[in-house]
């Protein structure tokens, strides 16, 4: 099954695809956090044949709330209705940081890595249970 990985940003919305099997994530895409994003979103579902969607849980190290938690809650909720496959949560702490890592030289962030990192987490995760 293809995975749908989602890295929840105020001004961008990073995007990652598995392969078919479910083994490894690849960055597919960021947009901006509009009014199409949902659209976009569920027309990539479509098009990729997505079964279900990892979204990074934005609190702390601590379980903390920051400053962008309600935001990303919000977020989550409006695309459980608006989006009709499963959406789970992992842990999203340094995904940001440890996709830059990996970033050409000269571009220090890019969202769709991160959301790469987070659904290689989720992937890696699961295949361990």
């Amino acid at each position: 099954m293809k995975y749908l990985g989602i890295d929840f940003g105020m001004k961008r919305i990073g995007l990652a695809v598995s392969d078919g099997a479910g083994t490894i994530a690849f960055p597919r895409a960021t947009l901006p956090n509009d009014g199409k994003v949902f659209s976009q979103i569920a027309q990539l579902i479509t098009d990729e044949k997505v079964g279900a969607i990892v979204v990074g849980d934005t609190r702390s190290h601590g379980g903390k709330d920051n400053p962008v938690t309600a935001d990303a809650e919000s977020f989550v909720a409006a695309l459980e209705v608006k989006i009709t496959v499963p959406i789970e949560r992992i842990w999203e702490m340094w995904s940001s940081i440890e996709a830059s890592r990996y970033a050409p030289e000269g571009k220090g962030h890019d969202d769709a890595s991160a959301a790469a990192v987070i659904l290689q987490r989720f992937l890696d995760t699961r295949r361990t249970r």
